[in-house]
């Protein structure tokens, strides 16, 4: 009782903080609806990057794939830190000078109108089968054990995941159809405070519960190390996942796009309301996210030595076949090791988190087709209240179809996130192929680009599904695989632009939508940002 009482409070209480705040606020506009009228400062921009990223894919998958290969697997998270520090000093600057609402709008602007097409597609259709189901599917996954929902609704395994899908599909739904970006923003934030202190709890309270009565915590590490030497190496070993030749390559690239230039995640830096304020946010996101494995990789580890010293928590990660399935770790740890009235709390923070998630890529997929599709090429003339109202149907349109495809897509497979992971590189690579040969060449055209995007895409796509054992064999890692892919596109369209040229080379126009005035220590923050990932690793890579 005292759990879904806790639940209950802390749901309600964000959604009628984010209704209070936003009230009144106009979303009947384009900039409105989808880019929070360019109002937001740094802490709301922020706390909504950080927790669109930080929902269950990596409390689930990430603490899943250290509980599996430890801590080599906080690649995903630290990298990102550099990741961010380019996107504020040199991504940023370039986004806002455009005055752009999507990440296709600036390919319009750079090579033309066919590439905005074929990018809108891929990235509503990737969103829509890729990553809004995984989101389901890992958020189901980590509700069914914490609040152990198969037991409370005498259901199976795929009962309860298939009903907290819809639950979580409908509810998130409700906030990005409704209220846009501002009310995403805004719940963003709230929620995003919840899951830094939930997460720390359960990296405490997992600790303590291994260390046992009269132990001690830091204790624990020790232990885990003698256990197993190889827990807490930073560069992991060969065979693991990240490996740290992956670093290099398909690991680096697919940290680059999405922090960088996947609409998902960049949107609510659109909105920032001027440049200074937009540097100040990512960077702040920037230091968080290297400080991230503390609560998405830690607790993992430590899942690891107490199922192999506790029978009773072994037998809750176990799937019907009697193995260890990564997907139940996390949901099972957070039900073994915090207190009821904890529990409840912390269960609304992972749903605010999943909900994070949703509602920000619904947004984005509504951005994305009504200014790219609808307004472009179905109805030039509409009004804005018609664009809004497009992208609404968009939004559940694209819910409909995640929500039917998370089981799927995920149930019954092992390393989740992995197989995430790879799934994404299939349009990330080539994305961001066509979108850096953009930005520093001046004169190659839209058809080069179209080429290189539409081979790219077959080849990620070949290399995912239909090679065999032919990229293992031949590349010895899909990573190294999306490396050499991306290599190949960007001197494929630097070839094809040495004769297929833009009349006059590109100059980017100031739209003069907001103050582009930058931060001026954000030179200086980026810079140690990037030594504190290396100094990191250093450390930890023996």
């Amino acid at each position: 009782m005292t759990t879904i009482l806790t639940f209950v409070l802390f749901t309600a209480t964000v959604a009628f903080l984010t209704w209070w705040i936003t009230r009144g606020k106009g979303t009947d506009t384009a900039d409105g609806y989808f880019l929070a009228g360019r109002s937001l400062t740094g802490v709301v921009i922020a706390g909504s990057l950080l927790l669109t990223n930080l929902s269950t894919e990596q409390l689930v998958g990430l603490n899943g794939g250290s509980f599996k290969e430890g801590l080599s697997v906080m690649a995903w998270e630290v990298v990102a830190g550099i990741s961010l520090v380019v996107l504020a000093l040199f991504f940023l600057p370039r986004y806002l000078k455009s005055g752009i609402s999507t990440i296709p709008q600036f390919l319009e602007e750079r090579y033309g109108a066919g590439v905005r097409a074929l990018t809108t597609a891929v990235f509503i259709i990737a969103y829509m089968l890729i990553l809004l189901p995984f989101v389901l599917f890992s958020g189901a996954k980590a509700l069914s054990g914490m609040l152990d929902l198969e037991t409370k609704l005498q259901l199976s395994e795929s009962g309860t995941i298939w009903l907290v899908v819809a639950f979580i599909a409908i509810v998130g739904s409700a906030y990005a159809i409704f209220g846009g970006l501002r009310a995403v923003a805004v719940s963003d934030t709230f929620n995003g405070l919840g899951l830094l202190i939930g997460g720390v709890m359960i990296t405490f309270f997992s600790l303590q519960y291994a260390a046992g009565d009269g132990g001690s915590i830091f204790g624990v590490f020790g232990e885990i190390k003698e256990a197993n030497p190889d827990a807490f190496v930073s560069l992991g070993k060969e065979g693991e996942d990240v490996y740290w030749p992956t670093l290099f390559t398909g690991v680096l690239l697919l940290n680059f796009f999405y922090w960088c230039t996947n609409q998902q995640i960049i949107q609510r830096t659109f909105g920032a309301k001027n440049l200074a304020e937009g540097q100040k946010g990512v960077l702040l996101a920037a230091f968080f996210k290297i400080l991230a494995p503390i609560i998405l990789v830690v607790p993992g580890i430590v899942a690891l030595h107490v199922a192999n010293q506790n029978g009773a928590f072994n037998s809750l990660i176990l799937n019907d076949a009697g193995v260890r399935d990564d997907s139940k770790v996390y949901g099972a740890l957070v039900r073994t090791v915090l207190p009821p009235a904890f529990t409840g709390f912390f269960a609304a923070v992972v749903v605010g988190s999943i909900l994070s998630t949703f509602n920000s890529v619904l947004n984005s997929s509504a951005t994305l087709f009504s200014l790219g599709v609808y307004k472009k090429a179905i109805h030039p003339t509409a009004t804005a209240g018609e664009v809004v109202k497009s992208g609404r149907w968009c939004s559940a349109l694209v819910a409909v179809c995640a929500a039917i495809g998370a089981p799927l897509i995920f149930m019954g497979r092992d390393g989740i996130f992995a197989h995430f992971q790879k799934l994404n590189g299939v349009y990330f690579i080539p994305l961001l192929a066509i979108i850096l040969v953009g930005m520093f060449n001046k004169r190659v055209d839209g058809k080069s680009a179209m080429i290189a995007a539409i081979l790219g895409l077959g080849v990620m796509l070949w290399g995912t599904f239909f090679s065999g054992d032919f990229v293992s064999n031949t590349f010895s890692s899909g990573y190294h695989f999306m490396g050499a892919v991306f290599l190949g596109l960007v001197i494929l369209q630097l070839v094809l632009g040495s004769f297929m040229k833009r009349s006059e080379p590109y100059v980017q126009v100031d739209a003069k939508v907001v103050d582009l005035t930058p931060w001026k220590p954000a030179p200086l923050v980026g810079g140690i940002m990037v030594v504190s990932v290396l100094i990191l690793y250093l450390l930890l890579s023996k």
